[in-house]
């Protein structure tokens, strides 16, 4: 007999390592970049449009499942399908893609740790521009620091997660979720204080028709919705686990829009500090990598104190990293659990070893093997798992968990309603359920599908 299924000691540790399992470096250079293309604040009401009718009803499901099943992905369809149905082929898929997942987002993660390093060591002051960028080309250039930092952010990963769900995950993932939200309002003040900084808040807030017409506003549609999507990490179980671990007081709607809320409360707080302080130094800020490790340094070199406030935005990037990390390494620890019957130790164990050695190919791919461009040429390695994970595992796993709730062929709308609604707080509504039958897989669909349309330029 299993022992009985350990619990979060309360619900803010639930809501926290749940939006911490949500809040990573997409909502850093993602979402500010993308918001101050795409109009600005009229891309921040779509996206936020798209987060309450696509990511909430699916986060949900997740939720759902998980805690009436008390088991992370690994084996919760086993557990709810009806007899002689074939839902639970589908953790093969999920587990594949938080291991996925971790491959290449333990490098990033990495990254980010030595640059919090290289701060604390003073390496960027009174360096040049290219001084800066020629430190970004050395750690990324070089196959040991690569892997170093990758496996040392395993490494915490998984020695948090080895304490315990209480114990580790939940105490710590607690002190960095509420050091990541001190630090940042920190930094939004500083930032905002900055000369010119206004400038930096009006291109980033004040609607833009300029920047939907440039881009078409079907581009700008697709764009808000892949971000709501994408941003809360749901379709393959990550969140799932979390609803295993939680009691049956609080309905799980309203425990869904608190997570979401702070999701978007990092990301746009994170365009607070980084426009601002881009427009006082007269910088265009960039997109992806280029901004946080080429950019953001020379801007902590001009200011007063500048490396004080580099270490401390160094050390918040390092937190979402981690608080991401630490998530997915708690479900895929829960894999060997749940599926296995091993204990957590032995689960820790066996994991840390096969994630460092799964992601040095990402690591190894921006050096060693920078030749190899599984995606046409100027691709490496990484965008060949994020296209695996982003437009196939999370979007086809979120048909997966909603055609499981709604559909009689699955667990079945009454299940999920039931479930859902438990508790205390904002309950789904009986009249959604057509939306969520017919409309939301649609629209998933038609992610889906235009997702390869952009990836491949196929029109």
């Amino acid at each position: 007999m299993q022992p009985a299924r350990e619990l979060f000691a309360s619900r803010m540790g639930f809501i926290l390592i749940s939006a911490g399992c949500a809040i990573g470096l997409g909502n850093v250079w993602r979402f500010p970049y993308i918001t101050g293309l795409y109009g600005g604040g009229l891309f921040v009401l779509i996206y936020i449009l798209f987060l309450i009718i696509l990511g909430l009803p699916i986060m949900t499901m997740e939720f759902s499942v998980g805690r009436a099943s008390k088991k992370s992905v690994a084996a919760s369809f086993d557990v709810l399908e009806p007899p002689g149905t074939k839902w639970h082929a589908f953790k093969w898929f999920a587990m594949a893609g938080n291991y996925l997942l971790m491959m290449f987002y333990t490098t990033i993660a990495g990254w980010m740790l030595a640059y919090l390093f290289f701060m604390l060591r003073g390496d960027f002051v009174g360096r040049t521009p290219a001084e800066v960028e020629g430190i970004f080309g050395g750690l990324v250039g070089s196959p040991v620091l690569s892997v170093l930092f990758m496996a040392l952010i395993c490494i915490l990963g998984f020695g948090i997660c080895s304490l315990g769900l209480r114990n580790g995950v939940e105490r710590i993932t607690k002190v960095m979720m509420s050091s990541l939200f001190l630090i940042m309002i920190a930094l939004a003040i500083r930032a905002l204080t900055l000369p010119n900084a206004m400038e930096g808040l009006s291109f980033y807030l004040l609607p833009n028709l300029e920047g939907i017409k440039e881009h078409g506003l079907w581009t700008t549609i697709f764009a808000a919705m892949g971000q709501a999507f994408f941003t809360l990490s749901i379709g393959m179980g990550s969140m799932a686990i979390f609803g295993s671990y939680v009691s049956r007081n609080r309905s799980l709607l309203g425990e869904g829009i608190n997570i979401t809320i702070l999701d978007t409360f990092v990301a746009i707080t994170a365009g607070l500090i980084i426009f601002p302080a881009c427009f006082a130094y007269g910088v265009n800020p960039g997109a992806g990598p280029s901004l946080v490790f080429i950019t953001l340094p020379n801007i902590f070199n001009s200011m007063p104190v500048g490396q004080l406030w580099g270490i401390a935005f160094y050390l918040f990037m390092v937190f979402a990293a981690l608080s991401t990390v630490v998530a997915v390494f708690e479900n895929i620890i829960s894999f060997g659990i749940d599926l296995l019957g091993w204990s957590r130790s032995k689960a820790v164990a066996i994991n840390l070893v096969a994630i460092i050695i799964l992601s040095i190919p990402c690591a190894l791919g921006f050096n060693v093997w920078s030749s190899f461009a599984p995606l046409g040429e100027g691709t490496v390695i990484l965008d060949l798992e994020d296209f695996i994970v982003s437009n196939n595992i999370l979007l086809l796993g979120s048909l997966v968990y909603i055609l499981f709730c709604v559909t009689r062929y699955g667990w079945g709308w009454d299940n999920f309603i039931k479930e859902a609604n438990t508790g205390k707080g904002i309950k789904i509504p009986q009249i959604t359920r057509f939306y969520l039958t017919y409309i939301l897989p649609l629209i998933i669909l038609v992610v889906f599908v235009f997702g390869y349309i952009e990836k491949f330029n196929l029109i």
